[in-house]
């Protein structure tokens, strides 16, 4: 055989994927796994497929034509594809490869039917599986036609779908070749896809079998609608037999074609139980093979299993590695931060770190283990109680796992140690002095850190860092900062309960902390209102900042009138609020003060949206509407039976909530200082490094944990090929979404709402600020792309404080995760927006420019129009 452009299957194996593709690896070690049986085939290497592209000098031009194109002008993409899949396919196969690749059909059998498969060095991968981006053609007879359809194959590298799929992934089109498998046909009674793992659920104890009669296009193509089985701990635990009207047959000349299937069959499975067991435990064992959860081809013939293809399932979201075979139960903890993005490995690491409890990564996010917590009855309801709270959708995901009762142990209790989750109720006095005290400690230690953090540098500074971290976890778990938290949270349960209670009134909390004192993040965006005062007067400024690109804007103001106050207005600014920026838990997000162009968008709608002294009007408009609310409940309340005590009780706490729940935004503000003071020593670092020829690229830390960087430092020497891996895995993370809750079986739950009281077609949430709203949905997912007008309705998949600056110009706001005391709900209280939050698949659901209505009292969204 010649081996430059033929290989046997048998001789394949997971080292040649650049020479035989994706599939044709796939396919070689299937057919070495014992048990195992693939038809018998051989591959058309990659060789052949570069000497076919050599043949016309005319495909170059073509590609870079195509390289040049927009991903998203479809009809281009359409043009340019179609004419280069013209030219190879119009390219004569010269005759010592043609006698080449027709060899084996001499040992196989020449007039016997073969399946020819495209199969791309850039397919089958464990984060991108490409499935569907290139063609198979099957029940092909003869050498002529095997040779046509090859060239077909070679061809499909540039379908429109799989051109505009390299585009999107940052692929570049001459680095991906094509194989083609060609394997002898088989003809199955029936035919269909194993996946070793739930691929709706994710749970990896549960295979799932599609099933139906002939050839397996008939179900890939969805002509009907399979037999669908589900195997657990080899049985069958769940199937559903489907009206199976079609079947796709093989003709005798070549080809295949649809016919109906016998009234009397239509309705029979296409698999025995026992048959389906058995595919199971192959299926078991090729996902051992290769390590991670399979989608597998197979077909039956007279009672025996042919497995045709085998790729990894690339949409399951991966399970913390723990190293025991236990149950676990994991809590997202990007749903607790608003930040459900994935994390580069620097950020990860030192969120762990400085982190208060155990922290375990999967996909670039972080999740904590509550088995414990959950085993034990008196831990477990505080637990539910507190995250309840927090977000009624994680608390629902983690019953339903409860309601299975195998699979979280029970516990007895611990004993009568520590308090019960979320902090014993706060003794503290209602004083703003505690707050004041507090502020000024969080400011010292930050102060301290950038002292001390001057001088060092080297392996010392990771010393340092390590001090600095525990410092951290003790100014973040200091009681009286704890205290002033809970009070702030407890006093507003407390009045949201009495004031439905007493006087039968929703929310009413939410109108009693407007404009709250002491909020850092409601105080950041009404400051930018300030900053837009100061630009306003000057039209030259406001259309140099349209047309503004480059982060060195700063420096061209002063050449403009009214420039050098807007310059020292904007740095003022970022002075106290440039540690920010969108997704901040992650040390390595891109800070305000690193890319101020981010806050432009914002400043010029403040200059459209506003008159100036709005940020003064604002800040005393709710200051008043908080205090006539106030009066009106008092004197509501001392017209009730008893009303004397229930009016002083109100007033103690409304007192408490103005006093402390401002504060809540405080720490998260400490934190994020603290952080941006380490990130510039470690970029400092990283900039050594690249002088030294070590790193090609300061950002390339992003992709080391701290403990790896910290070993870069010392020995002066980096794995390239690691850093790599890495930006590659990041890359396939973000095509994930995260569960708000994870097992250790895989198995991912969101959550649901037990509601009855939304009308019909209303998207549920959780209501965390009062009044209703109805407005024009802008759907935004980057802060850059902000371009809101008075009255909009924002809706977006998560908001952390950076986005409050948003807040001023909005009339209301829906997000896709958040709960009752997350930033983005306390500062819609304190600005008086109507807000729902939780709301799942909001961003895919409501469309930009949709008029919509919020109720943020009763948690619920209508789309209007």
């Amino acid at each position: 055989m010649n081996e430059q452009y033929v290989r046997d299957l048998q001789e394949v194996d997971a080292t040649q994927v650049s020479v035989v593709g994706g599939k044709g690896a796939h396919l070689g070690m299937l057919s070495r796994i014992e048990g195992v049986r693939v038809p018998a085939g051989f591959c058309v290497t990659t060789d052949a497929f570069r000497r076919i592209m050599a043949e016309s000098p005319s495909i170059d031009d073509q590609i870079d034509q195509l390289v040049r194109l927009n991903p998203d002008d479809r009809d281009a993409i359409r043009t340019v594809s179609a004419e280069i899949r013209r030219t190879i396919e119009g390219i004569a196969v010269p005759d010592d490869l043609a006698a080449a690749i027709t060899r084996p059909l001499t040992r196989l059998g020449e007039q016997a039917a073969y399946a020819v498969r495209s199969s791309a060095t850039a397919e089958d991968l464990p984060t991108a599986s490409f499935a569907g981006q290139q063609d198979t053609y099957l029940n092909v007879v003869g050498p002529t036609a095997i040779l046509q359809h090859i060239s077909r194959c070679w061809a499909s590298l540039f379908t429109e779908r799989a051109v505009t799929y390299r585009q999107r992934n940052g692929i570049d089109h001459r680095m991906v070749h094509m194989a083609v498998v060609v394997q002898r046909m088989v003809f199955p009674h029936a035919a269909g896809i194993l996946f070793t793992a739930d691929p709706v659920t994710g749970n990896r104890k549960v295979a799932t079998v599609d099933a139906g009669f002939g050839l397996g296009e008939a179900l890939v193509s969805g002509l009907v609608n399979p037999d669908v089985f589900k195997v657990r701990d080899g049985e069958v635990v769940a199937k559903a037999i489907a009206a199976k009207e079609r079947a796709v047959h093989a003709l005798p000349d070549g080809g295949t074609r649809e016919v109906a299937v016998d009234s009397r069959r239509q309705e029979q499975p296409s698999l025995t139980d026992a048959q389906v067991v058995r595919l199971v435990q192959l299926g078991r064992r090729i996902e051992a093979r290769f390590g991670c959860p399979q989608d597998i081809e197979w077909c039956l013939v007279d009672d025996d299993f042919r497995i045709v293809q085998s790729r990894p399932i690339t949409t399951l979201f991966p399970v913390p590695e723990t190293g025991d075979q236990e149950n676990h139960v994991y809590v997202s903890v990007g749903h607790q931060q608003m930040m459900t993005d994935p994390m580069k490995p620097l950020g990860l690491s030192m969120w762990q770190l400085m982190a208060m409890v155990p922290m375990h990564e999967a996909a670039g996010r972080l999740f904590v283990d509550v088995t414990r917590r959950l085993a034990s009855p008196a831990s477990r309801a505080g637990l539910l109680d507190i995250i309840g709270k927090g977000d009624p959708l994680t608390r629902d995901a983690l019953e339903t796992v409860l309601d299975r009762e195998d699979f979280v142990p029970s516990l007895p209790d611990a004993g009568p140690g520590g308090p019960p989750a979320g902090g014993a109720s706060a003794p503290i006095e209602t004083d703003p002095a505690v707050v004041t005290e507090l502020i000024e400690r969080s400011q010292e230690s930050v102060a301290a850190l950038e002292r001390d953090i001057r001088t060092k540098s080297g392996p010392a500074l990771f010393d340092f860092l390590l001090e600095a971290f525990e410092e951290h976890k003790r100014v973040l778990s200091d009681p009286l900062s704890m205290q002033a938290i809970m009070a702030g949270m407890e006093a507003t349960w407390w009045l949201n309960e009495k004031l439905r209670e007493w006087l039968g009134e929703k929310n009413a909390a939410d109108t009693l902390t407007l404009s709250a004192p002491d909020n850092v993040t409601s105080e950041m965006g009404l400051a930018l209102l300030d900053v837009a005062d100061v630009i306003r007067p000057y039209p030259e400024l406001v259309t140099f900042l349209k047309g503004v690109e480059d982060e060195g804007f700063l420096d061209e103001l002063p050449k403009l009138v009214g420039g050098t106050e807007a310059r020292d207005a904007i740095e003022a600014y970022l002075d106290r609020y440039g540690m920010r920026c969108v997704g901040e838990i992650d040390i390595t997000r891109p800070r305000w003060r690193e890319h101020p162009t981010t806050l432009v968008p914002v400043i010029l709608d403040n200059v459209r949206n506003f008159e100036p002294g709005a940020a003064e009007r604002r800040f005393e408009e709710g200051r008043r509407k908080a205090w006539q609310k106030e009066q009106d409940v008092l004197s509501r309340l001392r017209d009730l039976p008893d009303g004397g005590r229930k009016a002083d009780e109100a007033k103690r706490m409304i007192d408490r909530v103005r006093t402390f729940i401002g504060y809540r935004e405080y720490p998260k503000y400490g934190i994020v200082s603290r952080c941006f003071v380490y990130k510039r020593a470690l970029l400092e670092e990283a900039e050594r490094l690249v002088r030294a020829d070590v790193l090609t690229e300061r950002e390339d830390i992003f992709y080391l944990t701290f403990q790896e960087l910290h070993d870069v430092v010392r020995s002066h020497r980096v794995d390239d090929r690691l850093v790599q891996q890495r930006k590659e895995a990041f890359r396939s993370y973000q095509a994930l979404t995260p569960p708000r809750v994870l097992t250790s079986d895989g198995e991912a739950l969101t959550g649901a709402y037990r509601r009855d009281d939304v009308p019909a077609g209303a998207l549920i949430g959780l209501p965390v600020s009062a009044g209703t709203i109805e407005g024009r949905a802008r759907v935004i997912l980057d802060m850059a792309d902000a371009d809101l007008e008075a009255g909009d309705i924002l809706v977006t998949s998560f908001t952390d404080p950076s986005w409050s600056p948003l807040f001023v110009g909005i009339a209301g706001l829906v997000t896709e995760v958040g709960g009752l005391m997350t930033h983005g709900a306390v500062i819609a209280r304190e600005y008086g927006l109507p807000a729902v939050v939780g709301v799942e698949q909001a961003t895919r659901l409501i469309r930009d420019g949709q008029r919509i209505r919020v109720h943020g009292t009763d948690g619920y969204v209508e789309i209007l129009s």
